[in-house]
């Protein structure tokens, strides 16, 4: 299904200071609008490739804590997010989510205990803290018990919080948050969740910014060749 919270992501440079980083980022520096065509994106690249950078001036520029949270979530520990969102315009549809969220696993402590300052929120069908459970069982627990039907939501590599057996369950999170009206902009490295069926790829690399298909990535291609050709990778790793 076609994106229909945010369509389109414009960036007016001229908002940017000159000495920024952000300028420096060659994904970024030549990039004027990115169309986002599905319900699903995935910002993939190389670390440092700026696809978090563009993800977080996303997220900020829509209203949302730079650290995580919801709307509602206002907590600064380290102001450490680039001026970015400040350059960022979002084109939006006459629609509006239900609800809007920003996860990044990097920060997620943070958000965890936000949430018991602010009335003691519990999530899931027990009513438990967040900070009750483990770093994966809190992070999925915090998207199955918030994330819902016609929401928009940001996502840093989540897979960072995760065991592969629980990215394959946010993957199938992920499939049933599009099938009922929700976009989810997410930038990972994971091959798991970037099989979700229909989802549009975006690779950040020294080129710029360009769709690919799943057999395209990196994240693919490397992971398929050491579990198909273990000692051969491990040989010429190691060697």
């Amino acid at each position: 299904m076609p994106a229909h919270f945010i369509r389109e992501v414009v960036i007016d440079w001229k908002a940017v200071d000159e000495d920024s980083y952000v300028r420096e980022i060659p994904a970024l520096r030549s990039l004027d609008s990115l169309p986002l065509s599905h319900d699903v994106t995935y910002f993939v690249g190389e670390n440092g490739s700026g696809k978090s950078t563009l993800l977080e001036a996303m997220a900020v520029a829509y209203g949302l804590n730079p650290e995580g949270g919801s709307r509602n979530y206002a907590f600064s520990t380290r102001d450490t997010h680039s001026s970015l969102h400040e350059a960022v315009h979002l084109m939006r549809s006459f629609e509006r989510p239900w609800r809007a969220w920003f996860l990044r696993a990097e920060s997620f402590y943070n958000v965890a205990s936000a949430a018991e300052t602010y009335d003691d929120l519990r999530f899931g069908p027990n009513k438990v803290r967040l900070h009750e459970l483990s770093h994966g069982e809190a992070f999925l627990t915090a998207v199955q018990s918030d994330f819902v039907e016609n929401g928009l939501y940001f996502l840093d590599e989540p897979e960072a919080a995760l065991s592969p057996l629980h990215q394959m369950t946010l993957l199938r999170e992920f499939f049933d948050l599009a099938e009922h009206g929700a976009q989810l902009v997410v930038a990972t490295h994971s091959p798991i969740l970037l099989a979700l069926p229909g989802a549009q790829i975006l690779r950040f690399d020294g080129d710029g910014i360009a769709e690919v298909s799943y057999e395209e990535t990196e994240s693919y291609q490397i992971m398929s060749r050491f579990i198909n050709d273990r000692e051969r990778t491990l040989r010429r790793l190691l060697d």
